[in-house]
């Protein structure tokens, strides 16, 4: 039998990162090992994204993998990013010593793939992103065919009216996005939360709160978990391996 090749794949909470996972698991060469997210330290939620730390928890809880989270302040610049993304990656090899490659869920930019690719060759790892070049339209049609449930938790509404905040991820959406919007917000359009698909064990469950405009710009709607998996106040809901740099 053919080693499998160890991967630490990126995690955003979103739709991109759930079928990226869903893809990685189809293959035979391949073994996902855990999960790595960035949060910004002083909302306590996953950056870009906001979706909060406790339904990020239940996200990877779902998937049944090891969860390593790097901090990042508010106002961070690149420096920092690099550093707090590096440090997680050296915890990440520490834990599992074959472990160089990262998997994303980039799907054509190809700056950003480049800047992925070269950050982890500075560290001496191998970047991967098994979804890029997809047709979006295709793509996201598959992902909703394939069971993969999500919500809009993030709208740049320079880019996308904010009536949008909210919305299910779903055949209805794809049809009222406007012209030149792309159906998977490739282009930072929209950002989402995963509450189910075939990546996860069992669906999460959770209710839509407010939705708040930040920097006169970005439209975010806050969810919650619902029962049974909300936990008292001040106590964290974690997967049973969740690793903090």
């Amino acid at each position: 039998m053919t080693q499998r090749t160890p991967v630490l794949l990126s995690w955003s909470g979103g739709k991109d990162a759930a079928w990226t996972l869903h893809a990685l698991r189809q293959r035979d060469d391949i073994e996902v090992v855990a999960l790595l997210t960035t949060l910004t330290a002083e909302y306590q939620r996953v950056s870009m994204q906001g979706i909060r730390r406790d339904v990020l928890h239940a996200q990877a809880a779902a998937t049944g993998l090891p969860l390593i989270e790097a901090e990042i302040p508010l106002a961070c610049d690149n420096a920092r990013y690099e550093a707090a993304m590096s440090q997680a990656l050296a915890l990440a090899n520490a834990r599992w010593p074959d472990l160089r490659t990262a998997a994303f869920g980039d799907l054509f930019l190809e700056d950003i793939r480049a800047y992925r690719e070269q950050r982890c060759a500075a560290v001496g790892w191998q970047a991967i992103t098994p979804l890029f070049g997809a047709d979006t339209s295709l793509l996201a049609r598959d992902m909703i065919a394939g069971g993969l449930r999500a919500s809009l938790c993030c709208v740049d509404t320079q880019q996308l009216d904010a009536d949008f905040a909210g919305r299910d991820f779903d055949e209805g959406l794809l049809g009222d996005l406007p012209p030149g919007c792309d159906p998977c917000g490739e282009n930072g359009e929209f950002h989402t939360c995963v509450q189910a698909g075939p990546m996860f064990s069992h669906p999460i469950s959770v209710e839509r709160g407010e939705t708040t405009l930040r920097d006169g710009r970005f439209a975010f709607t806050d969810f919650l978990l619902a029962e049974p998996h909300r936990r008292s106040p001040g106590k964290r809901s974690a997967p049973g391996d969740q690793i903090a740099t």
